[in-house]
């Protein structure tokens, strides 16, 4: 089995079986939350432009997502998991639209599967694919933050699972999504826009009998709910 790592939103440079994409601060974690929260899909926009255009054509979906880490104007939510997770969103679909994750999974279709993920529910995820794969396949794991410790050490943890290896332990993941640079600005009381309670959602890892893979298929590309 291969598993390499690639970190950023750009294509990856080598063709997969199955790619993960990560992203724990913040867009992966929102999507796993919603999914908690009733959510049914999850439309993934490449511009906010699209998705007002999606919206227009659908009122009834809910916009999510941020430019710059900011809420976006318009937009039914913004992309924080503590946010989310007090909204019923029973049988609503959202259409995503963020800096790194969407993108870089929009980046990344060319794999026969492909998977999306924060922290949370990143060993459900690696569990699945492992149950699925077979010596030869080849897996791509993108962490999209193309500097983040968060992704990168989600993406390690990841790789431990599926290789069933001790390389890094759950505690350390933890450690370093806490410590990551991309979690500073919460912890930070001159930046009201941000709150210390998303990264503590950000870094619990959850019991989900679910995982989020992205049918490629439709007609915009979406993340589907599939139980485990």
């Amino acid at each position: 089995m291969q598993v390499n790592i690639y970190q950023g939103r750009a294509p990856s440079p080598e063709a997969a079986n199955i790619t993960i994409v990560i992203d724990v601060i913040r867009a992966f974690t929102v999507a796993h939350y919603a999914f908690l929260r009733g959510a049914c899909n999850i439309f993934l926009a490449e511009t906010v432009k699209q998705a007002f255009r999606i919206h227009k054509e659908h009122p009834e979906f809910l916009l999510a997502g941020e430019v710059g880490g900011l809420s976006i104007e318009g937009f039914n939510l913004d992309n924080s998991p503590h946010h989310i997770n007090d909204k019923n969103l029973r049988d609503r679909t959202l259409v995503q639209m963020t800096t790194n994750g969407v993108r870089a999974t929009l980046n990344n279709l060319s794999s026969e599967q492909v998977f999306v993920t924060g922290f949370t529910n990143a060993k459900q995820t690696a569990l699945f694919i492992k149950e699925k794969m077979v010596e030869t396949s080849k897996v791509n794991i993108i962490a999209s933050h193309p500097f983040g410790d968060d992704d990168l050490a989600c993406a390690e943890y990841i790789t431990s699972i599926l290789q069933e290896s001790d390389a890094i332990t759950k505690n350390e993941v933890i450690k370093r999504i806490l410590n990551s640079s991309a979690a500073q600005k919460f912890f930070d009381k001159s930046e009201p826009n941000f709150k210390e309670e998303d990264i503590f959602l950000c870094a619990k890892e959850l019991n989900s009998d679910f995982v989020m893979e992205v049918n490629k298929f439709s007609r915009t590309p979406m993340i589907e709910r599939v139980s485990i």
